[in-house]
């Protein structure tokens, strides 16, 4: 996730809006464990009470002094940069696949310019804004790339809202119904087939009976225990099991048995208010803790799309912060909000098969000090089997870490929540907060590892951690739980993010107890001092932050993209632009692989069925990347190739 090109980031614009309290209910929340686990010399050192954890896990600087000797890695490292285009190594190759704007059916073709952003009527028709998370799935052959658009730069979009055309209060604020519709049909996922041709050029193949546009107006089934629930009922869906849109798309996920699942994550910002917000106290205590307000992150769709007008109907929002299921096969399918998996701001779903055939979900609820979560499947998987339940009849666990390096999966009951299961799946922040789940420093993509049982997750900043407010009390979430230094996010004011890595206890993804540690701690050893310089594997070569996108390819390595700070100032000095880095599980090495333009995130990574092409993507990217010459900056998805023709990944 990115900032908005608005006034305000999302973390900026929930503090602004939601103040937190300053009573906090300290025994929810680990003990500060910082000097029990103290840092020397930017290595994270471990108390004698500490888990082993085996080979796979990072053994300190001498450990990986010897491996650089050995690396894994096919490639030589690139320097930091800070220009306006995209860097790779020495014998790698990259090129554009698609821009947002581009058609996706004959149609759309030439509609798009920097002029109009394209015209209202074909913005369903073409690539959409801001690619995220995405998955490649072939179907008999065919490669299918389905990609999330997360949401929209709305002064380049519709140019007439741009400074200097509207007035500074009317700035990237939709005007009109017409505004509203071309942003929601710009945002959502994208279906498309792909296709290399005999040069090695990889494109979109336009007028493919798979391309598709899933938008903010797709109808949407409601599956789980919230389908039905009153809190889901509307007006226009009296039943509360259909719904339209997703909304926010951020990180994504696959199932094992080839479906496609998209991450709702800031979804709160798309609701406002013509009048009062609801007076219900259920509703009002959602609300608050979901970040719902009278004016939205000033997409306005409430001024023209009474959907999403809350005075009008004060259950939409209920409607949204799911994951999705699409199946990219079928053209005609109708996508399946997956209640059963929580309601909160999905980063991504990282699915693993355990060795029972039972399917787990990992995701993580991106906002300062909230929480991980995991679900585990009441069936089991078989190919070609019955999977309708895999993602309905289960159990969802939140997570607790102790700074004995252990941690335990804390499952969602009626008994250990006091909510019944349509609650919790609605209000499923509530239910974490009520078991003592541990604060985390914004918890985004989750990867697990193919090579190994175990898994990692990005913690890609906080910035509130340890910090007091006038009364010398924690800042705490929305939920009043405090925002003290704990085991996992052991650094006050915590700019550079950091991974943990669990592994479950008798190698089983469903065991609910788990030893972890911290993979790297990102930083800056120029600048920084001690926790601040960072973990032993970093180093000014390779130093970043705002860890983000992960995933982890089919040898074990780790890809790590970044949603940091691009200033290359004071303690992100030497950083550069953000970027996409290789870890080694095994040795704790990590190289820096992709420097993207100034301005943008490196986000979405996935490969090409044969392994020999890596698609990468550009969010936001400042300056006229990708086209040059004044262009309008356009978000779009690079591909990566060996000039030998080798594997990448």
């Amino acid at each position: 996730m990115k900032d908005m090109d608005q006034k305000l980031t999302f973390d900026e614009w929930d503090e602004l809006n939601f103040p937190r309290p300053e009573v906090q209910d300290f025994d929810r929340v680990v003990e500060r464990a910082i000097s029990r686990r103290g840092f020397l010399g930017g290595t994270l050192a471990f108390g004698s009470g500490a888990a082993v954890m085996g080979t796979a896990f990072l053994k300190g600087s001498t450990a990986l002094a010897d491996a650089h000797a050995g690396s894994r890695f096919p490639f030589t490292p690139v320097a930091a940069q800070t220009d306006n285009t995209v860097h790779v190594p020495d014998g790698y190759t990259w090129d554009v696949l698609v821009r947002w704007g581009d058609p996706l059916f004959s149609e759309a073709a030439g509609d798009w310019s920097s002029e109009t952003g394209g015209t209202v009527e074909m913005s369903d028709k073409v690539f959409g804004e801001n690619t995220d998370g995405m998955e490649i799935f072939n179907v008999g052959g065919t490669e299918l790339l389905v990609v999330n658009s997360e949401y929209t730069n709305n002064d380049i979009n519709v140019p007439e809202l741009a400074a200097g055309v509207v007035g500074e209060d009317l700035e990237g604020i939709p005007q009109s119904a017409d505004h509203v519709l071309k942003l929601q049909n710009l945002q959502g996922v994208t279906v498309m087939e792909i296709a290399q041709d005999s040069a090695g050029a990889w494109s979109v193949v336009v007028d493919s009976p798979y391309n598709r546009r899933i938008t903010h107006n797709t109808p949407m089934q409601i599956d789980g225990p919230a389908a039905g629930h009153p809190l889901l009922q509307t007006a226009a869906d009296p039943t509360g099991t259909m719904s339209l849109g997703t909304f926010n798309n951020c990180g994504s996920g696959r199932t094992p048995w080839g479906t496609y699942l998209t991450c709702e994550e800031n979804f709160n910002g798309y609701f406002g208010a013509t009048g009062e917000l609801p007076a219900d106290e259920v509703i009002a205590a959602g609300y608050q803790r979901y970040g719902i307000n009278e004016t939205g992150f000033d997409y306005n769709y409430h001024s023209f799309d009474p959907r999403f007008d809350v005075t009008v109907n004060p259950n939409e929002p209920h409607r949204a912060g799911y994951i999705v299921e699409i199946d990219p096969s079928d053209p005609s399918s109708t996508p399946i909000k997956r209640t059963a998996l929580g309601r909160f701001k999905h980063e991504n779903a990282a699915s693993v098969v355990a060795a029972n055939g039972q399917v787990v979900v990992y995701m993580g609820d991106d906002e300062r000090g909230e929480f991980m979560y995991k679900w585990v499947s009441s069936g089991t998987y078989t190919p070609g089997g019955d999977t309708a339940t895999l993602l309905t009849e289960g159990q969802l666990y939140t997570a607790v870490f102790h700074d004995d390096m252990t941690g335990e999966w804390v499952a969602l009951t009626p008994e250990a929540t006091g909510m019944d299961e349509a609650m919790i799946a609605i209000f499923t922040r509530t239910a974490a907060s009520a078991v003592g789940a541990t604060t985390m420093d914004r918890p985004e993509w989750i990867a697990v590892n193919p090579t190994a049982v175990e898994a990692y997750c990005c913690l890609t900043n906080n910035s509130r951690r340890g910090v007091t407010n006038d009364d010398g009390s924690i800042r705490t979430n929305a939920g009043g739980d405090a925002m003290s230094v704990n085991a996992p996010n052991p650094r006050e004011t915590n700019n550079y993010g950091q991974i943990v890595r669990w592994r479950p206890h008798q190698d089983d993804h469903t065991a609910t107890t788990f030893d972890w540690d911290l993979y790297v701690m990102a930083g800056n050893p120029d600048v920084g001092e001690g926790a601040y310089a960072g973990s032993a594997n970093v180093n000014p070569g390779n130093m970043f932050n705002s860890p983000d996108g992960m995933q982890i390819d089919t040898a074990g390595i780790i890809w790590i993209q970044t949603d940091g700070d691009d200033s290359n100032e004071g303690e992100y000095a030497g950083m550069g632009n953000n970027q996409m880095l290789a870890g080694d599980p095994v040795s704790g090495e990590i190289q820096r692989f992709l420097t993207g333009p100034s301005g943008s995130e490196v986000t979405g990574l996935t490969w090409s069925s044969d392994r020999r092409t890596m698609f990468v993507g550009i969010q936001h990217p400042g300056g006229d990347w990708p086209d040059g010459n004044g262009a309008t900056p356009r978000s779009s998805i690079i591909y990566v190739t060996r000039d030998d023709g080798g594997l990448v990944g």
